[in-house]
């Protein structure tokens, strides 16, 4: 920026602002902030009674999450609409009772007003706060340049706050205008492919599996889109990327390895089926139910509550146990023992019958009984049953079918030994009792102590 416009910027400012300086001055200017004030202040204060209330009644809404959350951006800004009806009716009654020159900045106030609160219950349809916060006050600040009729001069200005970087100029508008088309287009991008994926995820004919890998590529190609489309539409040239791309690439594949690695792996395991969101897995220590299938991790979650997000590499490179890959009846086994006085085959036949009371054991294929040793205090037995729900908990119904073990064998009479342990001893021990000694009658004399 040359040293005229630095001086004729200079100039200008101090003629705005002498002139706002002036206009701030006089009474009816006064009137008007203190209107504006007073009314703020007595908006805020009901506000605090009001929102609560309003916001605990907005929540029994049952309906669209979207449209629920605007409702609730705008019952927490009751003080905002609050304000907007008080200078709303303070303008009508200046307007009736005085010039109209003298409302104008109650008017300005009443436009900057409507625009902040629309911008600001609007762009809550957007999930992310950060990029709602920045949409709103970029909305506002768009608007509101144009309601105060400085946008072209505001324009111009940080169009002039530029550097050189060879043939490409960067300035400070540029900047601005390429943060807010991007990040609009990555919304929107972000927006489409949430809504078909849903879609997909509603499609009965479309297996697990394809439908999370369609939604990724669906994802992944709009937000490509957009990123060109915006860097398009700001000017920038996409031919002079080629130059970098081979230096971008080597980097990346270095920098970024086991990301890529985690891609690729989710990609394979999509395409194969090898695990889908349901199945039953374990991997090592972990033992839980596939919630979510992403591009870098698998989220598991066990029977505890606790979520893990395992690498999709993980899930290619190690053993994984899918207890449901194929199908999800999976068999248990239950070991006990009884006394050598029980009858083998009665304790057979109670167990079986005992295990096909408890609702979780399927009756097809049957539960066994087997008598697998002799034991060194017991008769040993291995019972085995089928369950078809594994992601309900494998320790619950082992201990199920053992509580109604025990009932059975209570009932029928049949023990459940415990180890008995005989000591020998190699040498004769003698064992010597000694008699209490009276206790000493009073007035007694007692022997003295050494």
């Amino acid at each position: 920026m040359g040293e005229i416009d630095l001086a004729y910027l200079l100039a200008e400012s101090r003629g705005a602002g002498t002139a706002l300086w002036a206009y701030l001055s006089e009474r009816w200017t006064l009137y008007q902030l203190a209107i504006l004030i007073g009314a703020f202040a007595v908006a805020w204060l009901i506000s605090l009674k009001m929102e609560p209330a309003l916001e605990a009644r907005a929540r029994n809404i049952k309906g669209n999450p979207g449209l629920l959350r605007v409702i609730i951006a705008f019952m927490r800004r009751t003080e905002w609409v609050l304000f907007i009806l008080f200078i709303a009716l303070a303008r009508e009654i200046l307007l009736q009772t005085t010039w109209p020159s003298r409302s104008y900045l109650i008017s300005l106030a009443l436009l900057l007003a409507l625009t902040w609160l629309g911008a600001s219950v609007l762009t809550r349809i957007i999930h992310n706060r950060v990029l709602a916060r920045f949409l709103a006050l970029a909305l506002f600040i768009y608007i509101a340049t144009d309601i105060l009729g400085v946008r072209r001069r505001l324009s111009a200005v940080l169009d002039d706050l530029a550097i050189n970087l060879g043939d490409f100029r960067l300035s400070m508008l540029f900047v601005i205008k390429a943060v807010a088309v991007v990040a609009i287009l990555l919304w929107l991008a972000n927006l489409a492919g949430r809504f078909l994926e849903t879609r997909l995820s509603q499609t009965k004919d479309l297996s697990p599996s394809f439908q999370a890998l369609a939604g990724k590529v669906l994802r992944i190609t709009l937000t490509v889109a957009a990123g060109l489309v915006a860097l398009n539409l700001i000017g920038v040239d996409l031919t002079t990327l080629t130059v970098f791309s081979g230096a971008i690439g080597v980097g990346l594949g270095f920098g970024l390895q086991k990301v890529v690695s985690n891609f690729i792996s989710g990609v394979i395991i999509l395409a194969d089926k090898s695990i889908k969101p349901g199945d039953n897995i374990e991997l090592g220590d972990t033992f839980g139910w596939i919630r979510e299938l992403r591009s870098r991790f698998v989220s598991v979650v066990t029977r505890d509550g606790r979520e893990f997000l395992i690498p999709n590499e993980d899930f290619i490179t190690q053993q994984v146990v899918n207890w449901s890959f194929s199908d999800k009846n999976i068999r248990l086994d239950v070991d006990f023992g009884v006394s050598y006085d029980s009858n083998p085959h009665d304790v057979s036949r109670i167990a079986i019958a005992a295990t096909e009371s408890v609702k979780r054991v399927l009756s097809r294929p049957k539960p066994v009984c087997w008598m697998t040793d002799f034991g060194a205090s017991s008769l040993d037995f291995k019972l085995r049953f089928w369950i078809e729900d594994p992601e309900a908990g494998l320790t619950n119904i082992r201990g199920q079918v053992l509580l109604a073990l025990w009932d059975a064998f209570q009932d029928a009479g049949i023990a459940i030994p415990f180890p008995h342990r005989e000591v020998l001893m190699r040498t004769p021990v003698e064992i010597v009792t000694r008699k209490a000694s009276p206790e000493p009658t009073p007035g007694s004399a007692r022997e003295p102590e050494d």
